[in-house]
């Protein structure tokens, strides 16, 4: 028997905030506002577009149109580079301004989060999530810039909340429930749906599913052992109808950093100091998150477009920087460099809780490794990232610099 549509009251909101980089850049600057802003990797001509405003946008320059098309398309284009710090600090202001609403807040990136109101049943059945969206707006210009637009959507599941988000951009409001569902459907193509790429339109499509509504009216079973061929199938029939299944946080399974190197190069010193800051940077993230490290995986990518990579697991866990660096220097210094290096990264995965990791024979004494990373990692979080580093990381601050990263926030 089919599923029917989730009748529940929309209790998720997800809240996103518009174009983040680019309008970040114009609260922080006045004199740049309503002209078209473009946040690139790097300001050199081959750099990408990473984030534009809705004046760049309007003109084509978006997401992936180097730093060359893009003076091409508009030769007054304002070119920043990103400012990671100014980022956070707008996404700490955000989550601040949320939580006067709920405490069941979970960060999805630097710019959106999603919010379940889904408490007991005096409150679901009182609350009125279409005010408080548009109180949540007025408190975003209050409180952090007044420059500053969001969309919210509000859904039963994070899927239509995220869906809702998505429409009337920028600075819009809209709920989607089980009374205008398929209206919302009707209006949209595969693509816009939230999760679904060209791969996946494609393989939709080979199923004669074509559009939101074939998606919708396709059987479960169907889309889990013809469509999908597996159980995510099935998991796309529940979304769709409302029900919620995102819900579950998944456990981390790596922490990795990668570098685009400027000046390539086949030389194993200079590699070797990339190395040592990329493990600095990768080591840092997962000691915040409390974890150890069991196996250690280094890839770099040549100028002749061959590559290395070299997975290694080990009999112990790894936790300090230093630890961490002399695994991959090892796969480094037994790796053949044909040609010079264009692309580095490495990865820290078999990952067990940092209390768990086995106990060192000098441990809580001077001579405990442990001991001192931690020291270490206390005095770059009061004194900022790489206050203190180690000699092999001298004169590197203005390589592998910081990055906001895509996707999920940890």
């Amino acid at each position: 028997m089919d599923l029917p549509i989730n009748h529940n009251k929309p209790l998720i909101m997800h809240v996103d905030l518009n174009s983040c980089f680019a309008m970040v850049e114009q609260q922080a600057n006045p004199l740049i506002r309503n002209k078209p802003v473009a946040i690139a990797a790097y300001d050199s001509p081959g750099g990408m577009i990473i984030a534009s405003s809705y004046e760049a946008k309007a003109l084509g320059i978006k997401l992936g149109v180097s730093v060359r098309e893009a003076r091409l398309i508009y030769p007054d284009i304002i070119i920043q580079m990103p400012d990671p710090e100014k980022y956070f600090d707008v996404h700490r202001k955000f989550k601040k301004v949320l939580l006067k609403y709920t405490s069941e807040i979970f960060p999805k990136s630097v710019d959106e989060f999603v919010l379940n109101f889904d408490g007991s049943n005096s409150i679901r059945d009182k609350i009125d999530l279409v005010r408080v969206g548009e109180q949540i707006k007025k408190d975003v210009k209050n409180e952090i810039g007044s420059y500053l637009t969001i969309n919210v959507g509000i859904g039963p599941n994070r899927f239509l909340a995220k869906l809702a988000a998505g429409l009337n951009k920028p600075d819009g409001l809209n709920v989607i429930n089980h009374r205008n569902l398929l209206k919302t459907y009707s209006k949209l193509e595969l693509i816009d749906l939230p999760g679904i790429n060209i791969r996946f339109k494609t393989r939709l499509n080979l199923a004669r599913i074509y559009t939101p509504i074939d998606f919708l009216k396709a059987d479960g079973s169907f889309l889990k052992h013809t469509v999908f061929k597996s159980i995510s199938g099935y998991y796309w029939y529940l979304r769709l109808r409302g029900y919620e299944i995102d819900q579950q946080l998944f456990s981390r399974k790596s922490f990795s950093q990668q570098y685009a190197l400027g000046q390539k190069t086949s030389n194993k010193e200079e590699l070797s100091r990339l190395i040592m800051k990329l493990s600095e940077k990768a080591g840092r993230r997962m000691r915040q998150a409390g974890y150890s490290a069991n196996s250690v995986y280094l890839f770099m990518l040549f100028k002749d477009h061959t590559y290395f990579r070299r997975y290694k697991k080990l009999r112990y866990s790894l936790y300090s920087t230093q630890d961490i660096y002399i695994e991959l220097f090892k796969i480094l210094n037994n790796a053949q460099i044909p040609d010079k290096v264009s692309n580095i990264s490495i990865s820290l995965s078999n990952l067990i809780t940092a209390n768990l990791r086995q106990i060192n024979l000098f441990e809580n004494t001077y001579l405990d490794p442990s001991s001192l990373t931690f020291a270490s990692d206390m005095i770059n979080d009061k004194y900022g990232e790489f206050s203190l580093i180690p000699a092999r990381m001298a004169r590197m601050e203005n390589i592998i610099l910081k990055r906001v990263p895509f996707g999920s926030i940890q």
